[in-house]
């Protein structure tokens, strides 16, 4: 059996690695785990805190190690190799791949060939996005403005790319629409009701992604 480390940004990837995406990949012979990232209160910290972690992890009988964070969730502080050059870049599936190649390249030579560098566009919950009837058989009608997230569907061509602004986040449409949502709580639930074979169809950076995930 393999191993495959995935380095969460917070506990809602956590949750969805081990309950959604873990048992696809144990049918593969890939045993995973998901440990947040370090030094961290719930989000992404600096290249160089995450890179020691990816490293160390490297090092643990030849596992293999991924991550999943969101693009936005990174600051210029954090210091991502090619960082700066990659905002000269579009349209944004190029400016990813540029960004996963400098990380790649920053790990040790002896290293990276173990390392599989991921970054998401959005957060997390615009996965959620990709069969938004879910959303009708687990809430009520009045606690749901289930044309609010009719109107993201229609707005964006897949939900990858679901965000214009911070408070239109997918995280913050979810909220705004569906009264009591808490990311956490449901992330992972909703997901696997959705079911990985239809986020993979919808998103097409998470599906590229997942499949060298299986491949390993």
């Amino acid at each position: 059996m393999k191993r495959l480390i995935i380095v969460c940004e917070g506990p809602t990837e956590h949750e969805f690695c081990m309950d959604v995406l873990s048992p696809i990949l144990q049918k593969g012979d890939i045993y995973l785990d998901a440990p947040l990232v370090k030094k961290s209160n719930g989000g992404i910290v600096s290249w160089q805190n995450i890179k020691r972690q990816i490293e160390m992890h490297l090092h643990e009988k030849d596992a293999y190690v991924s991550m999943l964070i969101d693009y936005y969730g990174i600051k210029d502080s954090y210091k991502f190799p090619g960082w700066e050059d990659s905002k000269n870049i579009h349209p944004k599936d190029d400016k990813l791949e540029f960004l996963c190649e400098q990380m790649q390249a920053d790990i040790s030579p002896d290293l990276a060939s173990r390392f599989i560098p991921y970054i998401q566009i959005h957060e997390f919950e615009s996965l959620l996005f990709s069969d938004i009837n879910v959303f009708r058989d687990n809430f009520d009608n009045n606690e749901t403005d289930f044309s609010k997230l009719e109107d993201a569907i229609r707005e964006f061509k897949n939900p990858e790319e679901i965000n214009s602004r911070p408070t239109l986040a997918p995280s913050k449409r979810l909220m705004d629409a569906i009264s009591g949502y808490e990311k956490v709580v449901y992330g992972s639930c909703i997901a696997g009701e959705i079911g990985l074979e239809k986020i993979l169809e919808k998103c097409p950076l998470f599906s590229k992604w997942f499949a060298t995930l299986r491949s390993i």
